[in-house]
């Protein structure tokens, strides 16, 4: 298992992996769905080294981003040092690896490495299983929370209450 920056030739994986995701969620009738993406976002993590990709066997098994600050979700927390999770999406020959538990245990080195004391991520709606697998992935759940500003959100932030997620790794030590 290697974990990297994703590069443009990975583009149309990344949003294979995207779709695949929209249809899983779909086929659960009872979570948020992701919309497509835009494109041009993507190509601007790719380009600011902020999209990456866990490898099997030169496979992409499992993608993801994240940002450095995260104002229209956290609010006021937003101040904290944090890296922020996005869109964890996963190859369904892999699925069932705990690739969160993977992405945890890199991110806790990645946010040293860049001095930010929290990790962060959020879903949309009450959806209590990826709570579950969230908190087991050593995760504290904050709570679900209205989000007063969507506007320059992705559409599916509009569909429920966002759930925040955090690790606080002066905690973990």
């Amino acid at each position: 298992m290697v974990i990297k920056n994703s590069n443009l030739l990975d583009i149309e994986e990344i949003f294979k992996l995207y779709r695949i995701a929209s249809d899983f969620q779909r086929s659960k009738q009872e979570v948020v769905v992701w919309p497509e993406f835009d494109r041009t976002m993507v190509v601007q993590e790719i380009d600011q080294k902020t999209q990456f990709k866990l490898l099997i066997d030169n496979t992409i098994a499992c993608i993801w981003a994240i940002t450095f600050s995260d104002p229209q979700i956290w609010g006021a927390r937003n101040a904290d040092t944090a890296i922020y999770i996005h869109r964890i999406a996963t190859n369904p020959e892999f699925r069932g690896r705990n690739f969160v538990g993977s992405i945890v245990n890199w991110a806790k080195k990645y946010a040293a490495l860049k001095q930010k004391r929290y990790i962060r991520l959020d879903t949309i709606g009450e959806n209590t299983g990826l709570i579950r697998h969230y908190t087991t992935a050593g995760f504290d759940f904050l709570g679900m929370f209205e989000l007063d500003n969507v506007d320059e959100l992705p559409p599916h932030y509009k569909e429920g209450p966002a759930c925040l997620f955090e690790i606080d790794i002066l905690k973990r030590k």
